[in-house]
């Protein structure tokens, strides 16, 4: 059975700071025997300044965070699911990117958020990410990785059961789920939400998640979670500190659960 392990992050505005973080998990990670890490939703920096955080925002070829974690796969030889990062697409908007990186160092898969994170919530909080990211639009999963097929989203896309169908209907054997959760709609949503998509996939999520007070005055919920395909939660790393916790994926096991519940198998188009 496959190891992953999962980051769950403090991270500042200080993208240098991060990038150490990632690669000391990465380190870590492969000592202890895991495949496979997963990192939170912006893993790079977390600054709700966009005038500030604009300054270290980088197109890919430049982002200093996606070239420590590749060269952190490549000294580990592990895969990393680096949860997101702010990207510069190039045309005046920033990209909320995932990216799947092989032992060798290359980027097997890049994933653009296509829901955006747009509320007011009733504790005062206003969030407009639309005003600044553009969506993405290609669903995207990665066959032949060390956990099967890997399907890939990003936070608020967790909201969205059309993306977990669409994911659920290219056979996903895990979904990656990175965020940076607030605190009312954790306690609120969070778990049920990812063992409702972990069930509906017949699948394994893995959740890496951003948690307690940053600095940029944000808090966010934590409790990283794995959950397998019949909904049972693996691991919960809390909301209180981060840390790297690990989880055994057991292949075998989607399997069983897709025998004793086909809903894959037996779902039917319906017309809106």
């Amino acid at each position: 059975m496959p190891k992953v392990a999962v980051l769950q992050m403090t991270a500042g505005i200080d993208p240098g700071r991060n990038a150490g973080t990632i690669a000391e998990a990465a380190a870590q990670a492969a000592s202890e025997g895991a495949a496979m890490l997963f990192t939170p939703e912006m893993s790079g920096f977390l600054d709700r300044d966009r005038a500030r955080g604009a300054q270290t925002i980088r197109h890919e070829e430049g982002d200093p965070v996606l070239a420590a974690a590749k060269a952190a796969a490549q000294d580990a030889k592990l895969w990393i699911a680096l949860g997101s990062l702010a990207i510069d697409r190039g045309d005046g908007r920033w990209a909320n990117r995932s990216f799947l990186i092989a032992p060798d160092g290359g980027v097997r898969a890049r994933y653009d958020k296509m829901h955006m994170f747009d509320v007011d919530l009733a504790s005062g909080e206003s969030w407009r990410e639309s005003s600044a990211y553009r969506a993405g639009e290609e669903v995207v999963s990665v066959p032949d990785t060390p956990v099967g097929t890997l399907g890939l989203s990003i936070c608020y896309d967790l909201r969205f059961p059309a993306l977990f169908e669409a994911l659920g209907r290219r056979s996903c054997d895990v979904i990656a789920i990175p965020a940076s959760f607030t605190v009312p709609t954790g306690k609120a949503h969070w778990h049920v939400l990812q063992r409702a998509r972990a069930i509906e996939a017949s699948a394994f999520v893995v959740a890496a998640a951003q948690v307690g007070e940053h600095e940029d005055g944000r808090r966010t919920y934590g409790h990283s979670l794995v959950v397998d395909p019949w909904g049972e939660v693996l691991l919960d790393m809390g909301g209180e500190a981060p840390g790297l916790g690990f989880a055994e994926i057991d292949l075998a096991r989607i399997a069983e659960v897709r025998a004793q519940v086909p809903s894959l198998a037996n779902r039917r188009e319906i017309a809106s």
